[in-house]
């Protein structure tokens, strides 16, 4: 695909996935307003919508069509936009900037952060079960609940909250082993894209075996990225970021960079990435734009 080709496509999917997410967000009244309005303004921020996007593609890859797939898309999403806003906390990472503008609890406190990531957690799978209630459900409820099941467990205590609970743990270590390292990269920023690849897969009818090697070429994705997003904290411009760079180094964590340099971290970036792409490539039907989503995502300057 070429890469003007590739860029316009991805500025209309973009787009098109705002423009879902929009319609699912919930109305910003009633008592409760205020945390409507830190929600809203959370997952509005912007960002690549790399998950959304990822399983979108990977549900076009195996034949699906249809819009069981849009409640899944936006509910992914709000999970992984919660998981930020409580990143960003104080207790956390206590960041001030996220995708170019004051993060959730700068503009509405820590409290009301709090409450807009338990609000986006809880609202995404009340999203996801909307699913059941589209006409073309009849019949295909087996998938939806196996796809939900796979939603509710890469972003729990087994998936993405337990590598964020490793990943806390390990602060106070001096020193971290590269299999602790993978666990918390593995978990913490790989089960999102597991669970976004997986769940395309399994509403569009792929078999088991199918399913297991995408939850492979996605681990390979979501290690990659995390990876490439410790680079990038070293190299990176808070400008192109969105985001302040350095704040791996004062937070006093050890990352890949910190363990491996570099270039040995380039490397395993690119291993991964080929990895992946072979995987895609091993399937009877091709596209072509996922392949290079990937490729793209994995090897981002921004």
């Amino acid at each position: 695909m070429e890469n003007q080709e590739f860029k316009e496509q991805l500025g209309q999917k973009v787009e098109r996935i705002e423009a879902l997410l929009k319609r699912y967000l919930p109305r910003e009244t009633g008592y409760q307003k205020t945390v409507l309005q830190a929600m809203n303004y959370s997952i509005l921020a912007g960002g690549k919508r790399l998950r959304p996007m990822l399983m979108q593609e990977t549900y076009r890859l195996f034949g699906g069509e249809g819009q069981v797939i849009e409640p899944f898309m936006a509910a992914i999403e709000m999970i992984h936009t919660y998981s930020l806003v409580h990143d960003d906390l104080p207790a956390m990472d206590n960041d001030e900037f996220r995708r170019g503008r004051k993060t959730t609890h700068v503009v509405y406190g820590e409290a009301l952060a709090i409450l807009a990531g338990d609000g986006l957690l809880n609202f995404a799978f009340e999203t996801a079960l909307k699913a059941f209630a589209l006409p073309e459900a009849s019949g295909n409820t087996g998938r939806l609940a196996r796809a939900l099941t796979v939603l509710a467990a890469k972003a729990g205590v087994y998936g993405m909250i337990g590598g964020q609970t490793a990943d806390i743990e390990a602060e106070e270590c001096e020193t971290l082993t590269k299999e602790q390292l993978l666990f918390i990269h593995a978990h913490k920023t790989a089960a999102l894209i597991e669970a976004a690849m997986m769940v395309g897969a399994i509403l569009a009818g792929a078999g088991e075996a199918e399913v297991d090697l995408i939850e492979k070429c996605a681990y390979n994705v979501g290690i990659a990225f995390q990876i490439q997003d410790d680079i990038l904290d070293v190299t990176g411009d808070t400008r192109l970021l969105g985001k302040p760079v350095g704040s791996d180094e004062k937070n006093h964590k050890q990352t890949y960079v910190t363990l491996n340099g570099l270039e040995r971290s380039a490397e395993e970036v690119a291993r991964l990435s080929e990895e992946a792409v072979m995987i895609l490539d091993g399937f009877e039907h091709q596209n072509p734009y996922l392949r290079e989503l990937i490729l793209t995502l994995i090897n981002r300057r921004s």
